[in-house]
């Protein structure tokens, strides 16, 4: 009957692997944590009421706005889109933000009258790029 010998770091190449594997896993593990922080941090960022609209007559209006994907704010977090940086095309819409077109998902779409009569977009930007919380077509008068 044969005998193994078998030393875990020798299966690996030695015992210095063992420890430099785990330096790169502790980096990535930090890594990981640094980028959900920033993610989160992010996403909440573009939050703001500077108090700019306080007087609109619109304003109760615009802070009840929600999309499937939640609450829209309101209109200091939202801001119009000119008509050549949003399509809609076969029932679906795009807008272009910082250069590139972003398709809007269905849940994103408010379907109530728009009072503003403007096109407007809501976007979260992340470390992994920019979604679409709320759009609303406008009247395209």
């Amino acid at each position: 009957m044969q005998s193994w010998n078998f030393e875990p770091a020798a299966a690996f190449g030695g015992s210095h692997l063992i420890g430099a594997d785990m330096v790169r896993l502790k980096l990535s593990r930090r890594s990981a944590l640094l980028v959900a922080s920033l993610v989160l941090w992010g996403g909440y960022a573009l939050g703001r009421d500077d108090g700019r609209y306080a007087n609109s007559p619109l304003k109760p209006w615009f802070d009840g706005l929600r999309s499937q994907l939640g609450p829209c704010c309101s209109d200091a977090d939202g801001f119009a889109v000119a008509d050549p940086d949003w399509e809609s095309h076969n029932g679906r819409y795009r807008v272009r933000l910082d250069g590139q077109w972003i398709d809007v998902p269905d849940e994103a779409v408010i379907t109530e009258p728009n009072r503003a009569g403007r096109t407007m977009v809501w976007p979260v930007k992340t470390a992994f790029g920019i979604s679409i919380r709320c759009f609303m077509p406008g009247s395209m008068i």
